[in-house]
């Protein structure tokens, strides 16, 4: 059987400034299929290579798969229901797949939208994956679909078509069973512009314990479930010896979450002498660095050279909004315990919401000038359809071009300013903060790894401005305070939105949310009787919770 996978060609202006990200899902899915004895896979990597449709259909000619599977986050969509469409056109015999977080929770407007797609697999890939594809292979497809947990598709009926949903796949539960096949990606192409160096992008962990409102990923991966770290570094020892990775970045939402696993981890990396040839970065919580204020400095033993803080926010207010659990002056107190540490640190702020200002823009700048980060980035709020955030701001919503929601582009209308000053103002938080930055912080931010890798982000910032790329700012048209007028963001205004589906798609977090909430009531009717008092729970460095 021969499987094709393919990565939509998709660039946004953001996260790729830095570099050509290797989409780590090809070798995770492709080490699964092989594992289950399904050999024949081939991987075409169209964002890293820049393909046009014209490129593609050339490469699909000669090609005779089977089954052709794509995946999307929210803002590809559109370029992988194009890929697929594309495939079945020229082979309409093979099944058509997509899989994604977007697709997890849109499958009704997507199979409505492209119908050409066969089936949309929900949730994490592996197991469900293989499944499916078995089910091809043994010639039961389409007529057993519906015994396929974790899937969608379009079924044809006497009262017409339908789309149907079949039950929510278990989550995996032994991640370590997982062997990707990195060699499926052409490494040569992937590289991390700050240190010239290829890169990877290895998970430790998935899903997520913490339910931040703007945040979609810890619904995507439901349960929280962490690896055996021996076997992360197995991973990594053997991307650094085969294919020659100099950087990687944990993909995990918080690598930190448990950390007697992440002490391990670095603990490893050490034992086999990687910190001196693999250096590496994480996206993190604040209040996981106050709590490990003392195992800084083995982190950066460990090569960690890079820390992205969820800082999100200046304002008190919106820190609560987002359900943050953190303190402004939390976060001015984890960037300076990093940079103590000899970590470089990035600060980063959630921007563009309904209240934006131009005096709560400047205030963010203040900060970051204040807490003194590395880096900072100004992120536009994207309301990810599947997030509770996106249900409390939907009469804020105008625009359902979902190709726009990329970090980048203002979605939401402020009351208070139109999008193209929004864009202005935050373009002119980065002018000044790099600015201030290129001439009296990084020439004197001491001397090796840490100054080099300063001045390789400033590099990636440059060369991302010059090109016109950074913020998509190219193709909108902005080119400084002058030329606002002219700044087309191109949305498609005819696009409308629709319900996520997720019924069935409850995560561990909500779960244990709700119980929280149903605790929480029943010890305050508990305590206005007269009665009891509230017990404190302390979380020891495993996360086992102990009532004092």
């Amino acid at each position: 059987m021969r499987i094709l996978l393919i990565h939509p060609n998709y660039h946004s202006g953001g996260a790729e400034i830095a570099g050509n990200w290797p989409p780590a899902w090809a070798a995770y899915l492709t080490g699964a299929l092989k594992t289950a004895g399904f050999c024949d896979v081939r991987f075409i990597d169209t964002m890293t290579n820049d393909l046009s449709d014209a490129d593609l259909r050339a490469i699909l000619a000669d090609e005779k798969p089977d089954v052709v599977g794509v995946t999307a986050i929210t803002p590809s969509i559109y370029k992988a229901e194009g890929v697929l469409k594309l495939v079945k056109d020229l082979h309409p015999g093979a099944v058509t797949v997509l899989g994604g977080i977007h697709g997890t929770f849109m499958y009704q407007q997507v199979l409505s939208e492209a119908p050409w797609i066969d089936v949309i697999v929900r949730g994490e890939g592996e197991e469900v994956l293989i499944d499916l594809i078995r089910t091809i292979d043994e010639g039961r497809w389409p007529m057993e679909r519906q015994a396929i947990k974790g899937i969608a598709f379009t079924e044809a009926g006497p009262d017409g078509t339908r789309i149907v949903a079949t039950p929510a796949a278990p989550t995996i539960k032994n991640l370590d069973a997982i062997a990707p096949d990195w060699s499926i990606l052409e490494w040569e192409k992937y590289k991390y512009i700050p240190l010239n160096a290829r890169v990877a992008i290895p998970n430790m962990a998935r899903g997520c314990p913490f339910t931040c409102s703007f945040c979609s990923q810890w619904k995507f991966w439901r349960d929280y479930r962490v690896r055996d770290p021996k076997k992360v570094v197995d991973e990594i020892e053997t991307l650094y010896q085969h294919y020659d990775v100099r950087f990687f970045i944990l993909a995990d939402e918080e690598p930190t979450i448990n950390r007697k696993k992440f002490v391990e981890f670095c603990h490893e990396l050490i034992a086999r002498g990687l910190p001196g040839k693999v250096l590496w970065g994480i996206n993190t919580r604040v209040t996981d660095i106050l709590r490990d204020e003392k195992f800084l400095p083995l982190y950066r033993e460990a090569g960690l050279i890079h820390v992205s803080l969820g800082t999100e926010a200046a304002a008190q207010m919106k820190l609560d909004r987002f359900h943050k659990e953190t303190k402004v002056a939390d976060n001015k107190k984890a960037i300076r315990l990093l940079r103590e540490a000899g970590i470089v640190v990035e600060a980063q702020f959630i921007v563009g919401l309904e209240n934006e200002t131009a005096e709560t823009l400047e205030e963010t700048y203040r900060m970051a000038l204040d807490w003194k980060p590395d880096l900072a980035n100004w992120a536009m709020y994207t309301p990810w359809p599947f997030t509770s955030l996106f249900q409390e701001l939907r009469d804020k919503v105008e625009i359902f071009d979902f190709e726009k929601y990329n970090f980048v582009t203002p979605i939401i209308k402020p009351e208070a300013m139109d999008r193209t000053e929004l864009l202005d103002r935050v373009m002119n938080n980065y002018r000044r903060f790099y600015m201030r930055k290129a001439l009296f912080s990084y020439p004197w931010s001491g001397t090796g790894q840490r100054r080099r890798y300063l001045f390789g982000c400033l590099k990636a910032f440059l060369k991302s401005g010059f090109e016109r790329k950074f913020y998509d700012l190219g193709k909108v048209g902005y080119w400084g305070p002058q030329s606002k007028k002219s700044v087309d963001f191109h949305f498609d205004k005819s696009r409308t939105g629709m319900p996520i589906q997720a019924a069935d798609w409850e995560s561990n977090a909500e779960r244990s949310e709700k119980a929280k909430a149903a605790k929480g009531a029943m010890r305050t009717a508990v305590k206005a009787c007269g009665g009891g008092t509230e017990q404190m729970e302390e979380v020891d460095e495993t996360g086992a919770r102990h009532r004092t």
